[in-house]
């Protein structure tokens, strides 16, 4: 009878303990895109907190896609465990390209993102669709050393344009901070996207003005994204305007 009693206690710590013990949720990488920067996802990032979940928002270069990948790919290579990766716009491809080879990445989730098949580039998909003005919205390009240019947001369009759903005490802020891209980045060819091989979600707002949402409701279907948010009139920083609707999806692909 000891024995027997001895045995129950033991069974009994062990479905208490360790054995019965919930995985650790997945840590979500956020990628900003063109214009912004990472505080664009500071809504979004509240919310995952608040839901349990540890966050990295990648400070993206926005230099090329190779080179922007690889420094997304190095940052989910330093985390143990699985990874939800999020790229918003350009980042977008740059998670596409990012995640081949990271066996820890569960899922990728686009925010009003690009996820290009390969040899496409963004400004190609951009232009694919009808109803994007940001090429008439950009300021005068700046030269670089190496004879690219950089490609901002004209400040005084940036409202109109990038974030018309957002405050505009806010977008000054964000218009005045903007992260510029290379034109080269934009059109650069992708690689063999991850998305072929990753469960993929979307979300975007049909009032985006950067890439239209034709173009996006396209690249969702192409992916076979296994849940396709559609936010009424937002813009393309859905996630600045939105952020629980984003947080939300991102917490299913984390699940």
């Amino acid at each position: 009878m000891a024995k027997l009693a001895a045995t129950a206690a033991i069974a009994t710590a062990l479905l208490s303990g360790t054995a019965i013990a919930e995985p650790a949720k997945p840590t979500i990488v956020l990628v900003h895109g063109a214009f912004a920067d990472s505080s664009s996802w500071n809504g979004v990032v509240a919310s995952l907190k608040k839901g349990g979940y540890t966050t990295v928002a990648v400070a993206n270069p926005l230099r090329s896609v190779s080179n922007d990948a690889r420094v997304v790919s190095d940052v989910v290579a330093s985390i143990a465990g699985p990874v939800v990766l999020v790229g918003h716009s350009y980042g977008g491809q740059v998670i596409s390209n990012a995640a081949q080879g990271r066996e820890n990445i569960k899922s990728l989730v686009y925010v009003a993102a690009f996820a290009p098949d390969v040899g496409e580039a963004a400004a190609e998909l951009a232009s694919k669709f009808p109803g994007g003005t940001l090429g008439e919205a950009l300021a005068p390009p700046v030269k670089l050393s190496d004879g690219g240019v950089d490609l901002y947001i004209d400040q005084a369009k940036f409202h109109d344009q990038f974030a018309h759903d957002v405050p505009a005490e806010i977008t000054v802020l964000m218009a005045a901070g903007q992260r510029p891209i290379t034109e080269a980045a934009l059109t650069e060819k992708s690689g063999e996207p991850a998305w072929k091989s990753l469960p993929s979600y979307f979300v975007y707002g049909d009032g985006d003005r950067n890439i239209p949402a034709e173009a996006l409701g396209f690249m969702a279907d192409r992916a076979d994204s296994k849940n396709t948010v559609v936010v009424e009139g937002a813009s393309h920083v859905v996630m600045v305007s939105n952020p629980q609707i984003v947080a939300d999806l991102i917490e299913e692909a984390a699940k």
